[in-house]
């Protein structure tokens, strides 16, 4: 099940009208089954792998929690590290196992074996990484003293499986979430109407902007020998909006739909694509995982305490695990190793550059600067969606070559996008919605509550606001081949 299917758009309400009905004592086991069923949908067996990871997590705590109190350390940290080994055992099997052999096969290829180690045969769990990183956090937390375990079973599971943030985030922490199945939640219209705008909103960004935009990255990737560099440039500058309205959009449902249950989550995006730096990008997107690295990895690992060389190397360590968290594949991996190389650079030349602000009288508050800022972050964001998305590293370096080779800047002038695969209405209609779609952030970035403003306004122009975008969506969204929703890019991770 989706959020843009017609499955979620009469599972929803069910959900809700059922659960503000029943008793208190039976909200949490029916959000429990109801987020099963909503995960089932995908593959019934699989559901056993995240009850097995939940079990195991569940114990683990219970484990941790009796030894810490009873002063015994070494074997609480010894059942913490059993914890991790089984989950990221599971983790590597199904999502990395395949690569491995490929990387085994290709090793013993280069050195005159004849070795060829065969692949197994297994599906990607939906939602896997994210789901074993939350229930790993929940057992890092016990161990550190942070939260007690609980041994009220249902409500871990319902924690670690969450309907509306289960198959891609936002990445909850059990300080946040686990204490919140312990409180009554009661109908609020308030919190109903905001939820709502949230899932319209989350809704219009991937299926008038996201999806309309899909097809033409899918083309020119997928057979960028045909297109110029210009074309190539703008396909990559597409697909930087692309992955940002999917999962941003993602999350934004996640969100407002825990909202109309009464349940608060990890805000996951903060106009990003606003960041004046790397730093203040990776401090805006997919803040729940970047956030988790920061916690689980970066701090353990010493953070910035054992000296500055060995503060750049965790800051690259955690940029490149996050890579091969996000695919097994190379393109992954030097995806997040350039993040990570960006990042230290950028620390490394801090003085340098304040030197030369300083020697040319730069003014750091003057639109101007701050512009150029942008536009500097957002090209090397750009770079490195260029290999998060192309097929192989061998295609995008070709594609990068192909840029330099053939640029054909005339192909810009009225007939790209035509060219690209994409209508002229459709064209029309993706960038006004990307105009609004900044104008939106603009305003979130400057701290204003885009929500709360649309609710302040008069009765007749919030209506306007609800039907632009309900409109927006019947008539512009992507509904799919036969009606069969698109997926969320963020799924296959």
């Amino acid at each position: 099940m989706i959020f843009n299917s017609i499955d979620y758009l009469l599972f929803f309400p069910v959900v809700v009208c059922l659960y503000f009905l029943m008793p208190k004592r039976l909200k949490n086991l029916w959000l429990l089954i109801v987020s099963y069923f909503f995960y089932m949908q995908w593959n019934r067996k699989y559901a056993l792998l995240l009850a097995g990871s939940t079990l195991i997590t569940y114990a683990g705590g219970l484990c941790i929690q009796q030894l810490r109190n009873k002063g015994k350390e070494a074997p609480a940290k010894a059942c913490l590290g059993l914890t991790f080994v089984l989950n990221l055992g599971i983790l590597f099997f199904f999502k990395y196992i395949n690569f491995a052999i490929d990387n085994i096969n290709r090793l013993t290829g280069l050195l005159g074996a004849e070795q060829n180690t065969a692949h197994f045969d297994i599906l990607l769990p939906v939602g896997i990484s994210f789901y074993i990183f939350q229930a790993l956090s929940y057992s890092m937390d016990v161990y550190r003293g942070e939260i007690k375990a609980t041994r009220n079973i249902v409500k871990y599971a319902l924690f670690v499986s969450f309907f509306p943030q289960l198959v891609a985030g936002p990445i909850e922490r059990s300080k946040n979430l686990l204490g919140q199945f312990d409180r009554e939640h009661r109908f609020q219209a308030d919190n109903a109407r905001k939820g709502l705008l949230m899932m319209a909103w989350g809704l219009f960004m991937k299926m008038v902007i996201a999806d309309n935009i899909a097809p033409t990255v899918d083309l020119v990737f997928g057979d960028y020998n045909g297109f110029s560099g210009i074309e190539i440039i703008l396909a990559v500058i597409l697909f930087a909006i692309q992955i940002y309205c999917d999962f941003g959009g993602y999350s934004l449902i996640a969100i407002g739909s825990a909202k109309v249950l009464d349940f608060r989550l990890m805000e996951n995006f903060k106009s990003p694509y606003y960041a004046a730096s790397i730093t203040e990008f990776w401090k805006r997107w997919h803040i729940s995982l970047t956030s988790w690295f920061r916690d689980y990895l970066y701090i353990p690992l010493g953070g910035g305490r054992k000296g500055t060389i060995r503060k750049y190397i965790n800051k690259f360590l955690i940029f490149f695990v996050s890579g091969i968290w996000h695919g097994a594949a190379w393109n992954y991996i030097i995806w997040g190793a350039m993040n990570g190389i960006f990042m230290v650079l950028e620390e490394l030349t801090a003085g340098f550059r304040q030197k030369l602000r300083t020697r040319f009288s730069a003014d750091t508050k003057r639109f101007s600067y701050r512009l150029a800022s942008r536009l500097i972050t957002f090209v090397l964001v750009d770079f490195t969606w260029l290999f998060f998305r192309a097929n192989s590293v061998s295609d995008a370096f070709l594609m990068i070559k192909k840029c330099f080779d053939y640029l054909a800047p005339e192909r810009i002038a009225g007939l790209a996008f035509v060219s690209m695969g994409m209508s002229t209405q459709i064209t029309v209609v993706v960038l006004l919605s990307i105009f609004l779609l900044f104008l939106v952030d603009g305003m979130k970035y400057k701290g204003i509550d885009v929500v709360q403003l649309v609710f302040s306004q008069g009765a007749w122009l919030r209506y306007v606001i609800y039907g632009g975008l309900l409109l927006g969506i019947l008539f512009f969204g992507v509904y799919g081949n036969a009606y069969v929703q698109t997926q969320f890019i963020y799924f296959q991770f």
